[in-house]
């Protein structure tokens, strides 16, 4: 049985632990409405680019001369795996959940005898993947002097992989991140980025009259333009889900950590309390004992 000493140590070491994640969660929280916003204030935008390069996608449904970027190699023997995690911790499940759907599809390729190429973007997701997959690791993007994550660090990715299809490198490209639903749930999203591919139509229905545009220049001008645009484009909206799913998950992982220490905090009164009265009483027994005793 721990002394009272021992007890009184516990329970201001857990008090100090206390105050730490309750100051991780206001953090979290006065970074959550910042990150929020500007995950949502994406979404428009690379949801009506999705939209335009869809309907310019059905001109080129079975045509030869189409994109590669939109059309493919022709094979996918090689696939990239983009895996967008976080660089920190101490945020519940985002990390793992993101982490765990890549290392899904990652063994259902290789069960298929394909090829599989991961690039990590934050520490997080290596770390996760290492032990299983490091050997197909081929690179991690490191974010963690990116204090605001901009356009411009999802621009150098894009680049990245455009640089690596136009190589030769892989046939297919899935990038991975988490969707911010609300500041408890947080949704893995795998999202396939070369060859690209889009709904058919924006509400969904595949009957119904849709618009018809026509485009200056030709289809084709437009697409070189914006296809490679989109991959950042899209790598851009993920960074910016990730950081809003990040800070929620972090929020609602240091509310239950700040919970549960002030129930163990309460755990430990009651015992030291109840210690330290048995041992009042026996000093007071020990005493009245003496005192008959003379």
């Amino acid at each position: 049985m721990p002394s009272l000493k021992d007890l009184r140590n516990r329970i201001a070491s857990v008090k100090a632990t206390q105050k730490i994640t309750k100051a991780m969660q206001m953090v979290a929280a006065a970074k959550l409405r910042r990150a929020q916003e500007a995950a949502e204030a994406a979404r428009p935008y690379a949801e009506r680019m999705g939209a335009v390069l869809a309907n310019l996608a059905e001109a080129f449904e079975g045509r030869d001369d189409a994109p590669k970027l939109m059309s493919g190699t022709g094979n996918d023997q090689v696939h990239l795996l983009l895996v967008a995690t976080a660089e920190r911790g101490l945020c519940g499940g985002f990390n793992t959940n993101i982490a765990k759907l890549a290392r899904e599809k990652a063994r259902s390729l290789i069960a298929d005898g394909k090829t599989v190429k991961i690039i990590c973007v934050g520490k997080k997701g290596f770390d996760a993947l290492k032990r299983e997959l490091g050997q197909h690791v081929i690179e991690t993007v490191d974010l963690r002097s990116v204090k605001n994550v901009g356009y411009a660090n999802a621009d150098e990715i894009g680049k990245k992989v455009l640089a690596m299809f136009a190589d030769g490198e892989f046939d297919v490209c899935t990038l991975f991140y988490s969707t911010f639903v609300s500041v408890i749930a947080q949704e893995p999203t795998a999202q396939q980025l070369i060859p690209a591919s889009f709904e058919a139509k924006e509400d969904g229905k595949s009957d119904g009259a849709h618009p018809v545009y026509e485009y200056e220049p030709d289809e084709t001008e437009i697409l070189e333009d914006l296809l490679p645009r989109n991959i950042s484009v899209q790598i851009f909206r993920a960074l910016l889900e990730n950081a809003a799913s990040e800070q929620g998950a972090r929020m609602s992982a240091m509310d239950n950590a700040t919970r549960n220490a002030g129930e163990m905090i309460d755990k430990l009164t009651i015992n030291y309390n109840r210690q330290r009265q048995a041992q009042i009483t026996t000093e007071l027994i020990e005493i009245i004992s003496g005192a008959e005793a003379l």
